[in-house]
């Protein structure tokens, strides 16, 4: 008689997202890593939104109507008034 002993049967290469609950298993997975068992990627989707979410947390003064006229003035300045003949 014959037993199959495979309870589990995943593809060579599969994704999961995972929610790490506790940092004990962040460690275990970086021992992963390292034994070439598996890889770790960040999403740069969510680390986009992370760092937008981040820079508009930030308290910055709003610049006033006299400093947006000058930054305007300066751009068209550089860009039409230098042109060579």
């Amino acid at each position: 008689m014959h037993i199959k002993r495979n309870l589990f049967k995943f593809d060579s290469m599969s994704t999961v997202i995972i929610d790490i609950l506790n940092p004990k298993a962040k460690k275990l997975l970086k021992n992963l890593v390292e034994l070439d068992l598996i890889a770790i990627r960040e999403n740069s989707e969510k680390s986009f939104l992370q760092l937008l979410k981040k820079l508009r947390s930030q308290e910055m003064p709003k610049p006033t109507l006299d400093e947006i006229t000058k930054e305007v003035e300066l751009v068209r300045s550089r860009r039409y008034g230098k042109k060579s003949n």
